[in-house]
């Protein structure tokens, strides 16, 4: 922590007298008036955050100020402190927000309101910042927010007609932008590094601490992270209280077991590393500090980092880093694009080179890491975004950059972050949002997370031993579901030694459950369809992905009003602003308990795609399983080796490396109830079923349908 320590210090006058500029303009009529209420209302939000830090004592850096603070709040006065901060992010009040670009737009003028909008986002920031004390952070984003309103001020000076707006005014839009895009481009050299530092060296350690050292049975430890705290993290953290910590301790083993099982299985060697990312949400910090200490016993020491909270990073749906429940989904969606303000290829040429130069500075510490260890959660009611006029999107050129930095970045990490050597595992629990059995459904998930090991390697050994004859696969749906799918194999030299798909079981993806393959795309033809499904918390109605030769050819579905509009959502969501993708997986759930346990709670709605990729055939767009590890053998538990770790895009790696990968990877499940059949093809044209009127129809598998068959 000792660079932001160090930028605190040089910012230190900067920042005194840019907060005196702010209080001045609560009490100056100097910009046209459309805009007064915009700049009074976020000066005044700015200066909260300035209050913040002087009751932290982070001006004078006393850490003692900061304890003595939160000992002397009750949980109420931090709950409505809370409030205050995060306030205008709640639904009942996000539509009359600056937050919120419709809002802006109609108040600010097609012209500034969207820019205007993102500007407020950006400066929402503040709050996580001053929780952390990091005032130089906070000192810049308030000099951004001053010089741009010293713009609209200058704007005003002689303006007669000041009421019109700022087109009367003498100002224009790039005249506003390009502050916003030198404050990106200027200061990438910290927020690009910032997030590598915090990812790879543990002395950034500001959630550790709130974890390893709190007092969790005081719940206002939950206010240290300055993150916006729901019932859902309150009412986590006390049921998980409740809990004896044997219980806590076994949740935690599961995670870390599976973690070195997964270095395990595929014979990388884990006493090279020594570093874990750990991902967690806000409230199972019982959970994570034993987990921490289990890793502590492996020779690994935690990093943990905030999630994304500037567009700078991308800011989208899905959560990763230490997060808490979203205020609302909505403003997320709203802003997920808002890097269009100001991307263009120098910016990303800039940003990519202050990636490599992070990491090359670094490469010795990077070099350790082993990879994320990933705690999620479940059950927030489903969100389906509204697409609106004023929301920022990509244009054509921004899209190709943005696919091209993925790419790029990707690829800098993986040289870095060695992706041969490191590995990773994925756990999930319910939130109380999930409704009034939540206490059950977690007993349930916990029973699901330990399922036993042995039992589904023996049904999917006899699974994949039919799988395993095949030329191709063909995939049905029934009823409502229009999937039409073949999903072409790869060929066996010695099916007595070769197998095309793995044995998964409870290691890096827990729970238990499933076989999969990379496909060959060459000959995977059809239609998948599924009549409704979330991916990374949104709701697609009707999605429906066609692929010709492996690739996505057409894609849609009926969640808005036109088929461009559908065709958007999806380009953007699904396919990740690519023109097409290959069909990276294609995979068979078995964990019918899964299924039964989301039928019988009426949760299927709710389920991550850790579970429900688990409860029927899934099929993923994007990289395969194996990417950036392709040339490591992997062997199933009965000593067969997994020779279907590449497809056709993938080998492209050997000759052309910035066409084999996309970073992107997402699944889609058709579940039991909507499938017709999986039968495999074999060479000589015989029909060997898999499954039959969504059951398993292999011999020695029939305990997997007796949750099916459950009422």
């Amino acid at each position: 922590m000792e660079m932001y320590r160090e930028r605190n210090k040089s910012a230190g006058e900067r920042y005194g007298l840019v907060m005196d500029r702010i209080r001045a303009i609560g009490g100056e009529n100097t910009v046209p008036p459309q805009f007064a209420g915009y700049f009074k209302d976020t000066a005044a939000f700015i200066l909260k955050t300035d209050g913040i830090l002087k009751m932290l004592g982070a001006v004078e850096e006393t850490v003692q100020a900061a304890e003595q603070y939160f000992k002397s709040r009750t949980l109420e006065q931090l709950k409505q402190q809370n409030l205050e901060l995060y306030g205008e992010l709640l639904k009942e009040r996000y539509s009359q927000s600056y937050l919120n670009p419709e809002y802006a737009v109609s108040e600010l003028g097609e012209e500034f309101g969207g820019i205007l909008s993102c500007l407020r986002a950006e400066i929402q920031a503040m709050v996580p910042y001053a929780f952390e004390m990091r005032i130089a952070n906070i000192t810049i984003l308030a000099e951004l927010f001053v010089e741009i309103y010293n713009l609209f001020e200058e704007a005003n000076v002689g303006c007669e007609k000041a009421a019109a707006g700022c087109e009367e005014a003498n100002i224009g839009y790039d005249e506003v932008r390009q502050p916003l895009y030198w404050f990106f481009h200027d200061y990438s050299e910290w927020f690009s590094a910032d997030a590598i530092l915090e990812d790879i060296d543990p002395a950034y350690d500001f959630f550790t601490r709130i974890v390893m050292e709190s007092d969790l049975s005081d719940l206002r430890y939950l206010y240290r992270y300055g993150a916006y705290i729901s019932k859902n993290e309150l009412e986590i953290a006390d049921f998980l209280n409740g809990l004896p910590q044997e219980e806590i301790q076994a949740m935690a083993d599961t995670v870390t077991e599976g973690y070195r099982i997964g270095f395990e299985v595929t014979k990388k060697d884990l006493s090279k590393k020594k570093i874990a990312e750990v991902h967690y949400p806000i409230g199972f910090e019982r959970v994570i500090r034993a987990a921490v200490l289990n890793l502590e016993k492996l020779g690994l020491k935690a990093t943990i980092r905030r999630e994304s909270i500037s567009s700078y990073d991308s800011m989208g749906m899905g959560q990763r880093g230490c997060y808490s429940t979203m205020p609302n989904r909505q403003f997320r969606f709203d802003h997920q694009f808002d890097q269009g303000y100001y991307m263009d290829k120098a910016f990303v040429l800039r940003k990519l080179e202050v990636i490599r130069d992070t990491y090359e500075k670094n490469k010795a510490q990077a070099a350790l890491v082993a990879g994320p260890v990933v705690t999620e959660v479940f059950g927030e009611n489903p969100f389906s975004p509204q697409e609106k006029a004023a929301r920022r999107l990509l244009d054509e050129k921004q899209q190709e950059l943005r696919v091209f930095y993925t790419n790029e970045a990707g690829q800098i990490t993986n040289k870095y972050i060695i992706g041969e050597e490191r590995s990773f595992t994925v756990i999930a629990y319910p939130l109380p949002e999930i409704g009034k059995d939540f206490k059950e459904i977690f007993a349930e998930t916990v029973r699901l997370n330990t399922l036993d090991y042995a039992a589904y390697r023996n049904f999917q050994e006899k699974i994949i031993a039919v799988l395993d004859q095949g030329e191709y696969v063909k995939i049905t749906g029934k009823g409502e579901n229009r999937t039409d799918l073949t999903v072409r194999l790869h060929p066996l030299e010695d099916s007595e030694k070769q197998t095309n798909f793995e044995n998964c079981v409870a290691d890096v993806n827990i729970p238990v459950g499933e076989v999969f393959t990379s496909p060959v795309l060459a000959g995977t033809n059809g239609r998948l369809h599924v009549t409704q499904v979330f991916l990374s918390g949104l709701k697609y109605e009707n999605l429906e992905i066609n692929f010709k030769n492996g690739m996505i050819e057409s894609y849609g579905c009926t969640n808005f009003g036109t088929e461009e509009e559908n065709k958007k959502f999806v380009f953007e969501n699904v396919l990740m602003n690519h023109e097409t993708l290959p069909l990276g997986e294609f995979a068979i759930g078995t964990n019918t308990t899964a299924y039964r346990m989301a039928r019988k709670f009426r949760i299927a709605d709710k389920l991550p795609i850790l579970i429900a990729e688990k409860t029927g055939p899934h099929f993923a767009v994007g990289d395969t399983c194996y990417s950036h590890a392709e040339d490591i053998k992997v062997y199933n538990p009965d000593g067969k080796e997994i020779v279907a770790r590449d497809n056709e895009a993938s080998l492209t790696r050997l000759t052309d490396p910035d066409k084999a990968y996309f970073n992107c990877h997402t699944d889609i499940t058709i579940p039991y109830d909507e499938l017709d059949a999986v039968t495999v093809v074999t060479k000589d044209g015989a029909n060997l079923p898999v499954m039959k009127d969504g059951k398993f129809a292999v011999a020695g598998c029939e305990e997997l349908n007796l949750p099916l068959e459950e009422r």
